[in-house]
């Protein structure tokens, strides 16, 4: 059997799966001040009378790291970054504990300039006296070379802690954005280490010692030991559960959005033949741009717990939260109390509801239940409007996916698939309001930790060669090799595709779900005077996003039932 835990804004949703399809499935309160306790609630319901023995792994997506960035709730950290010549490493400027040093690498890994070892030492001993330990080292072309970075980081080991590396973020090249990853990386760090250790602490109190997988942005998973080295890969994983939570039910041949209507928030991506739309660069989150890999998501704030209000006689809904449904104890008119006046849905206390929509309705000139009508058909419009948003944007640039790139390929879905909560009643306004077939997703209120379940482990490895210094490298990998003239595209290939193998199965995948292909495959001829000198090979390789193999047996029991 399988856990899959996914945090959201209101409610953190956790399912059991085993062969027959859902076993148990339960909502606790999501406590934003205390997410620990919410997902240890969480984990400890749901085993509850179940053998451990019979419990294979657990998923879990969390809201953490990502609530930290948005809140600018992150832990002072140092930053050391070498440029070289080019531009002023000050545009990049991170955080206040950043220091821009000397040594450089070019564009095919030689050293230009060296590091000043005594520049670095005076500033690991600022570090140590602030009580930093924490540090980011970003080093302009270290994925050709990461030799600097490595360097910088034995110094600061005696004084700090902890050290991440720009080439191990991410093979791609980008140096900015390569300094922000590294920075995010070290500080959600000491937020993520304490969740780790308090989930396999809890986890061994009841005999659990599981595989435990958390998700990542790009819908795939990682193990949690290795998520403690790239903590930020777990930013963003939120959205991505309610993407894997739909793929199973999307169509084959056609485009479709995604919809996760939630108590905060509603979450929306869209899907090309049951393929996620990826950001090409990584995500971009509190102002910081990096080269985290991540399905292309769009969060807004409208949701069932939604605030709404009368403002100079103009109905607002969100994007702020002030508590639940009037129909739950809550303080203020909500979506879900619409749904409850309207007599669609049957929980909490119709009259409580009533009360909160009778100031609405007298601030609207009308009456309450056409009030509820209005505030449900405004949260409806709100979300198709923010649906042509992320449309419109899309088809304004390149799409990309996990698979291909589609330039001046228009996306004009026509399915929506829709999970949370209440996502029946929204189904049926929403097409009554546009031109989509509206659809439920099965298991609509726990599609999101179904989602998290069943996602498979990914990873990507990025190598490059230059045949003419002879040298074959991922640094990433930690992989150097010499080549010789006759090194091809296809050694580079082989090359690429063994260490991917190893890193996913690092990372905690089962070897039977290694779905490996080609994301890049380029070769540049280099010329001395009229003759070739050698080549410059670069190769990425990748395990991609989707479902484990048992995903097919699940989701088929899955579209049987209510």
């Amino acid at each position: 059997m399988i856990i899959g835990l996914d945090v959201g804004g209101t409610h953190t949703d956790v399912v059991l799966l085993g062969d027959e399809g859902v076993v148990a499935e339960i909502k606790v309160p999501t406590d934003a001040s205390d997410l620990f306790q919410t997902v240890l609630t969480g984990l400890e319901a749901i085993t509850a009378g179940i053998d451990p023995g019979l419990i294979s792994r657990a998923v879990l997506s969390t809201t953490l790291t990502t609530n930290a960035i948005v809140q600018d709730k992150l832990a002072p950290v140092g930053m050391i970054v070498a440029s070289g010549p080019g531009v002023d490493p000050e545009f990049f400027r991170i955080g206040e504990n950043y220091h821009a040093v000397c040594g450089s690498i070019d564009h095919r890994g030689r050293e230009v300039d060296p590091l000043d070892g005594a520049e670095i030492i005076k500033i690991a001993k600022r570090f140590k006296k602030k009580g930093i330990q924490y540090v980011g080292v970003a080093c302009k072309f270290s994925v050709r070379n990461p030799n600097h970075e490595l360097q910088i980081s034995e110094i600061l080991r005696p004084y700090v802690d902890k050290v991440f590396m720009g080439h191990q973020c991410s093979g791609n090249l980008n140096f900015p954005r390569r300094i922000a990853t590294s920075y995010l990386n070290a500080s959600v760090y000491p937020i993520h280490k304490k969740f780790f250790e308090a989930v396999k602490k809890s986890l061994e109190k009841k005999g659990l010692t599981i595989p435990i997988h958390i998700l990542k942005a790009d819908g795939g998973t990682m193990s949690f030991e290795a998520s403690i080295d790239f903590p930020a890969q777990t930013i963003q994983s939120g959205p991505a559960a309610s993407v894997m939570g739909a793929i199973a039910f999307a169509p084959v041949e056609e485009e479709s959005i995604v919809l996760d209507i939630g108590g905060t928030t509603t979450d929306m991506a869209v899907l090309i033949n049951r393929v996620p739309v990826l950001e090409p660069l990584g995500i971009n989150l509190g102002g910081y741009k990096t080269l985290l890999r991540s399905l292309k998501t769009l969060s807004i704030g409208v949701g069932g717990d939604s605030h709404v209000r009368v403002d100079n006689g103009t109905l607002k809904i969100g994007p702020e939260r002030v508590g639940p449904a009037m129909a739950h104890g809550g303080p203020a008119p909500t979506p879900t109390d619409a749904l409850i006046v309207l007599g669609l849905l049957k929980r909490g206390d119709p009259a409580k509801a009533a009360r909160g929509f009778e100031t609405l309705a007298g601030h609207l000139g009308v009456s309450v239940a056409v009030a509820a009508q209005q505030v449900f058909d405004e949260t409806c419009r709100k979300i198709l409007a923010a649906v042509q948003d992320m449309l419109d944007r899309l088809n304004s640039q390149p799409v990309y996916t996990i698979h291909e790139l589609y330039e001046g390929r228009a996306i004009k879905p026509e399915i929506m698939l829709v999970i949370g909560g209440p996502a029946p009643y929204f189904a049926k306004r929403l097409e009554a309001l546009s031109s989509y077939r509206v659809g439920v997703v099965p298991r609509w209120k726990v599609a999101n930790a179904i989602g998290a379940a069943l996602a498979r482990t990914t990873c990507e490895v990025t190598l490059f060669a230059d045949t003419e210094q002879g040298i074959v490298a991922a640094p990433e990998e930690n992989y150097h090799e010499t080549a010789d003239r006759d090194f091809s595209q296809e050694d580079a290939l082989e090359a690429a595709f063994m260490l991917l193998r190893r890193k996913a199965l690092r990372a905690g995948s089962n070897a039977d779900d290694l779905v490996m292909e080609v994301v890049e495959n380029l070769k540049f001829n280099m010329v001395r005077g009229f003759y070739t000198s050698g080549r410059n090979i670069r190769i990425k390789v990748q395990v991609k996003p989707g479902l484990i193999n048992e995903y097919d047996t699940v989701a088929g029991l899955l579209a049987t039932e209510d």
